[in-house]
């Protein structure tokens, strides 16, 4: 069944009509930084003691929670999108917006709003229920549970909702260009 999402664009610009395909053959840019530490990631688990108070960098640390999200999902949710291999969308023109300034006041280049259909497999979790990856593969497969079951984040935050998309997607609308 169809659907229709708004998609802030930060990567490179799109197109109007321009299909995207996402799903086990075809990934987001993150899928490669993610694999491209998995040997480092399973060394970390294989000897941790190796590792004991080292404070892992960024990408690391994304590794180390997407990597136990995808083991989750693939176990119990694989009727999910792969975090891997979708597109972030808000529901409304108005979330869109916030993410759009949000980006734009990190700096991060950030191009279009642009106005989706999707046919695909759809999830909405609480990104206040994703975490920094550590050493100990229980504790990240635990929290990646919680990520999955969507439950309201034990932080007492206010919920931020991220939804997640595979499947065949179409650019039906250029809501708003950055003319930079």
């Amino acid at each position: 069944m169809e659907q229709i999402f708004y998609h802030v664009v930060t990567e490179r610009p799109m197109k109007l009509n321009q299909e995207i395909i996402f799903d086990e053959k075809h990934h987001s840019g993150v899928y490669e930084r993610v694999y491209n530490l998995e040997k480092k990631v399973n060394d970390i688990y294989t000897n941790p003691d190796k590792y004991f108070n080292t404070e892992f960098e960024h990408h690391t640390k994304v590794a180390l929670r997407e990597l136990a999200l995808e083991e989750v999902r693939i176990k119990k949710y694989p009727n999910y999108p792969s975090r891997l291999s979708s597109l972030y969308v808000s529901k409304t023109l108005e979330e869109a917006k916030n993410w759009y300034e949000y980006f734009m006041s990190l700096g991060r280049p950030t191009f279009q709003i642009v106005k989706i259909s999707v046919n695909g497999n759809i999830f909405t979790g609480d990104a206040c229920n994703c975490f920094d990856g550590t050493i100990n593969k229980d504790e990240n497969l635990k929290q990646a549970e919680i990520y999955w079951e969507a439950r309201d984040n034990i932080k007492g935050k206010t919920p931020i909702y991220e939804t997640i998309v595979s499947g065949k997607i179409k650019i039906i609308e250029i809501i708003e260009e950055n003319s930079l």
